[in-house]
């Protein structure tokens, strides 16, 4: 398991007795129940981590309201989350970095360090990861998780446990804007004001990115996008006929040429926006994964050169989003609207926030 879950391990109650571990365990459709949640025995180069702060995921939802997420499927109990910080407990005998009482913001993927991938530097494709709350492997909400030390990242003093989890998701915009050479003289265009778009577009300004325009169909997520930084923002239909007229709205939004589209959606409709408004020789970065299979006007854009780039996850991140976050070219505060506790009641509600959308951007467990 990705360190999360056999054996026996607990910390110490205030009388010195063990406390029971506790975890969201996803059970079935639309079915979370906080049970125990036994951990490993604490290796050499691991530690112990008491959760103090779990963010909700769009895919956490999915596998919540469909038990998949993409081609991943639930197929056993799992311990849902993945975007999280906490407080190390415990150090295992070879940690030479961290200390009990360290506050460290988790990467949730292990990798195997044995494939060529992996010795690329390409880690987040390898095919023998082991992704918090990626089926089997289970996840990080719960009172405690043992993980690698190597992955788990010590916070500035200014940097707070929630902005740690909040690590994460911004993990995907800073890789994004790494494989798009987002800098000074690049105008980018992002597809889907949700969390992913928009620290996509903070991550973006933070690059040296001089103008942003977001689309998205939610006037709520536009204003919250427009609050945040964007300089300008469209607001568009899910009607795909809409497209000519659209783009032309998206240009004009700019003012001059698009140099990088990000499609933090993924739908058919938002990738053929994206290959339609970006300029020829420009890029589009798909992130979103609204749907598994598109139509899109590829060969039109190939004649045009335009690039399309996949993005996955995220590699090496986590120490420059901590930078971004402590020198303050991004807050990832805004982004955090509600907040719940961690028993029953609190994580059944704060899970049905955020699938409802509305006013909801990013859905916090305080533990």
């Amino acid at each position: 398991m990705g360190k999360g879950g056999m054996s026996h391990g607990a910390g110490e109650g205030k009388d010195g007795g063990e406390v029971e571990n506790k975890a969201a365990w996803l059970l079935g459709i639309n079915t979370l129940q906080i049970q125990p949640f036994k951990l490993p025995p604490l290796g050499p180069h691991d530690v112990r981590v008491g959760m103090k702060a779990v963010g909700i995921c769009g895919s956490d939802v999915h596998y919540l309201k469909t038990l998949r997420c993409a081609d991943f499927i639930v197929k056993e109990p799992m311990v849902i989350g993945h975007e999280c910080a906490g407080i190390i407990e415990e150090v295992g005998s070879e940690v030479k970095a961290l200390v009990p009482g360290d506050r460290v913001a988790l990467e949730p993927g292990i990798s195997c360090w044995r494939c060529d991938l992996c010795k690329e530097g390409r880690y987040n494709l390898c095919s023998d990861m082991k992704f918090f709350a990626t089926p089997p492997v289970h996840g990080c909400l719960a009172n405690q998780v043992v993980h690698p030390a190597d992955l788990c990242f010590k916070l500035p003093d200014n940097v707070s446990l929630e902005e740690g989890a909040m690590c994460e998701p911004l993990s995907v915009g800073v890789h994004a804007c790494r494989r798009a050479n987002i800098g000074p003289e690049t105008r980018v265009l992002v597809m889907g004001a949700g969390p992913i778009g928009l620290v996509t577009m903070l991550a973006a300004r933070a690059f040296g990115a001089p103008k942003i325009v977001v689309v998205d169909v939610d006037g709520y997520r536009l204003s919250v996008a427009k609050e945040l930084g964007a300089d300008e923002t469209v607001k568009v239909s899910t009607n795909s006929q809409d497209i000519p007229e659209e783009v032309a709205q998206i240009h004009d939004a700019m003012g001059t040429e698009i140099d990088i589209t990000f499609d933090c959606a993924g739908f058919d409709k938002t990738m053929s926006t994206a290959l339609r408004a970006t300029r020829s020789g420009g890029r589009v970065c798909l992130i979103g994964m609204g749907h598994s299979e598109m139509t899109v006007p590829l060969t039109p854009s190939a004649v045009r050169e335009v690039d399309v780039i996949g993005v996955f996850r995220y590699k090496n991140t986590w120490p420059l989003c901590l930078e971004f976050m402590s020198n303050g070219k991004i807050d990832v505060k805004p982004l955090i609207t509600h907040r719940f506790g961690f028993s029953q009641r609190e994580v059944e509600e704060a899970f049905e926030t955020s699938a409802h959308g509305g006013t909801a951007i990013k859905v916090m467990f305080n533990l």
